[in-house]
């Protein structure tokens, strides 16, 4: 009965009045969020993660959790509705969704979603509870060169996808967002380093300011022109979802939620790369192939349980390593930060109370979203029919807003506008912003890493050829560049959906 003793607690925690107030409140604005074409979960963390300074940590980290795992149901109903992601993980249920709701069957397509998301979320939550001891219990080990290792993975992960020229693109932005981490004071000597004299920046930049600006502003400027499709209405009794409809999505939820798991689990990889990964391989062992792109409804179960699974995976090196599983957990990252908590090996004993709390709030989140979205998804449907002269000024003011109350001052504004303008033209010729912000996470950890590991190799790294855990993450890094490109050329030219997974 010791086990479970953490759980029972934890669910007591996450089911106070207090924390479940919350947590709805993060999962209703995770879904409204998810819906607008142009934001997404990192965006909604950032903008409202100066609001919850207030708060306990505890109550805020599962207030910004909910609407981490709220955004991915928002942006599939979005995705579906009218094919505008709201969020770039929902992208691939526009394949299939869509196309649903083009035959009438919009309700259908939000339905298995939700049950898809709800089943992954909940199946996933038992691994969570289950591996994150075990990977906390291993990470005790780690000294600062293995730390080194882990944050290069974490570094290179994002884009060990990728290949050619969008893999490069990816490490440039990861060396940049390293680059504006050392801004400030050298830690080891208190040397000004690239402050070019101003005081402002002596502290180094804020990372909120820097992620709403890159995610929330450049992406209003982006698609400031765009206009969303026709809406599509989703009625209450169109949900319904008829018997060979559940048989058909029952094994694709299985599978996606295995793969989304574990493939959030890997730093950098996310609830994207997950969905992509799952409708290709249910689009490979479907029997009805010829219907994929078409309206086939496994094509929106498997991607959804996926995302949602991932969701769940992705906290498993953040919160025992410190390592951020995707860009939204890069984010939250931040927010750990913020309340003075430091993720990682000892993050259990120290906070438990703060960690099977937060881990049992996703259950209880899940359960909210599929008692409020199955009944509300044509409410929030309604919403896309706002003229985008009207939505995108209170998103610019939101925005600016989250930036100014982090210090109360204007330098983060500032530093927000010019952290839009350098999204709006990474956007503009295609370069990713998710390794910016890894970079900028997790450049000071590699620094001072790499000052602990020189001084225990009295500045030789060839201490690195003996420590056996670090030599393998550092290959393992080599691995994630090299191998997508290597087997590439094995395989030869790759179909156009394929082209479009390795892309995103």
């Amino acid at each position: 009965m010791d086990a479970l003793d953490p759980v029972i607690g934890g669910f007591q925690t996450a089911l106070s009045l207090h924390n479940l107030l919350f947590c709805a409140v993060g999962v209703i604005l995770g879904t409204v969020i998810g819906l607008l074409p142009g934001l997404g979960s990192a965006t909604g963390v950032a903008l409202l993660m100066p609001l919850t300074l207030g708060l306990e940590p505890v109550t805020a980290l599962i207030m910004l959790a909910g609407l981490y795992y709220g955004t991915q149901y928002g942006g599939t109903i979005s995705s579906v509705l009218v094919s505008s992601p709201g969020e770039a993980s929902t992208v691939v249920s526009t394949f299939d969704g869509y196309q649903m709701a083009r035959q009438g069957r919009a309700g259908q397509a939000l339905a298995i979603a939700a049950i898809a998301s709800f089943v992954a979320g909940t199946l996933t939550i038992v691994l969570l509870m289950a591996l994150a001891p075990v990977f906390a219990g291993i990470a005790v080990d780690f000294g600062p060169p293995e730390m080194v290792g882990l944050v290069v993975v974490g570094l290179v992960g994002v884009v060990g996808l990728s290949r050619g020229i969008q893999m490069l693109k990816g490490l440039a932005m990861g060396a940049l967002g390293v680059a504006v981490a050392t801004i400030g004071f050298d830690p080891q000597t208190a040397v000004q380093r690239f402050t070019f004299g101003s005081v402002e920046v002596l502290g180094g930049i804020q990372f909120v300011p820097v992620v709403i600006g890159l995610f929330a502003i450049a992406e209003v400027m982006s698609q400031a022109r765009a206009t969303p499709a026709d809406p599509i209405r989703a009625r209450f009794r169109d949900l319904l979802l008829t018997r060979d409809d559940l048989h058909r999505s029952r094994a694709p939820i299985g599978r996606g939620t295995v793969l989304g798991f574990f493939l959030g689990t890997l730093p950098g990889a996310g609830a994207t790369i997950a969905s992509f990964v799952t409708y290709d391989v249910e689009k490979r062992v479907s029997k009805r192939k010829h219907e994929f792109g078409k309206g086939a409804i496994e094509g929106v179960a498997g991607p959804e349980a996926a995302n949602n699974a991932a969701v769940n995976g992705a906290f498993v090196p953040t919160l025992t390593l410190g390592i951020p599983g995707s860009g939204t957990t890069a984010v939250l990252l931040g927010a750990f930060l913020l309340f003075g908590i430091q993720p990682g090996p000892l993050l259990m004993d120290k906070e438990p109370d703060l960690v099977w709390g937060l881990m049992a709030s996703f259950y209880v989140g899940n359960v909210l979203l599929l008692i409020l979205n199955l009944p509300m998804a044509p409410i929030f449907a309604s919403m896309l029919r706002v003229r985008y002269a009207v939505l995108y000024p209170v998103i610019l003011s939101a925005s600016l807003l989250g930036a100014y109350a982090l210090e109360n001052r204007m330098w983060g504004a500032w530093v927000a506008v010019g952290a839009a303008l350098v999204g709006y033209f990474l956007k503009r010729y295609d370069f990713p912003p998710a390794p910016v912000i890894l970079g900028l996470i997790l450049g000071p950890m590699l620094e001072q890493s790499l000052n602990q590991t020189s001084s225990m190799g009295s500045g030789d790294f060839g201490i690195f050829l003996h420590r056996p855990i670090a030599l393998a993450l550092l290959a393992l890094s080599v691995a994630i560049l090299l191998v997508p490109t290597i087997v590439a050329r094995l395989r030869g030219p790759r179909s156009g959906a394929e082209r479009q997974l390795i892309d995103d």
